[in-house]
């Protein structure tokens, strides 16, 4: 077993077929027994990032509905949520102002901190965020963070 955190980036890959998705597929995969963190907001994310794909024609209205629907099932029952916290934002705004991410980056790399810190306390396996975002997988390192970039993995 192995401890993630997804950010959005790399959930939208395992509903839509881009480059990286058949790892993100192995890497959530239920045999794996793989622990995936998700904060909260990453629902609002993906449910966005799916649905604006339909607009580009790049995503076809049925299979978009089908990728929303196996979404918000795993959402209810394959990830562990990290919810939003006035603690989570303080942290997620110092954060923003010391690595200069954009806001919903900033509360991403605030999570994964918490999980991570949760999980070290429990001498647990270490964390790593899996992100295809460059900016947040910088601040990430920058923060101690183990990552992996779902784009590495074509």
């Amino acid at each position: 077993m192995a401890v993630y955190f997804l950010d959005s980036s790399a959930v939208v890959k395992r509903y839509v077929s881009e480059s990286g998705t058949a790892w993100i597929l192995n890497l959530t995969d239920p045999v794996v027994s793989n622990q995936l963190h998700l904060v909260r907001i990453t629902g609002v994310e993906v449910v966005s990032a799916i649905t604006r794909r339909t607009r580009g024609t790049s995503l076809s209205i049925t299979d978009a509905a089908t990728a929303l629907s196996d979404f918000r099932y795993d959402f209810s029952r394959a990830y562990r949520i990290v919810e939003i916290t006035a603690s989570l934002i303080g942290h997620a705004m110092q954060l923003a102002e010391t690595h200069a991410l954009r806001g919903y980056d900033a509360v991403q790399l605030a999570a994964a901190l918490d999980v991570q810190a949760y999980w070290l306390a429990l001498n647990m396996p270490v964390l790593t965020l899996v992100s295809a975002d460059i900016a947040l997988n910088a601040a990430a390192i920058a923060e101690g963070l183990a990552v992996d970039d779902p784009n590495a993995h074509p």
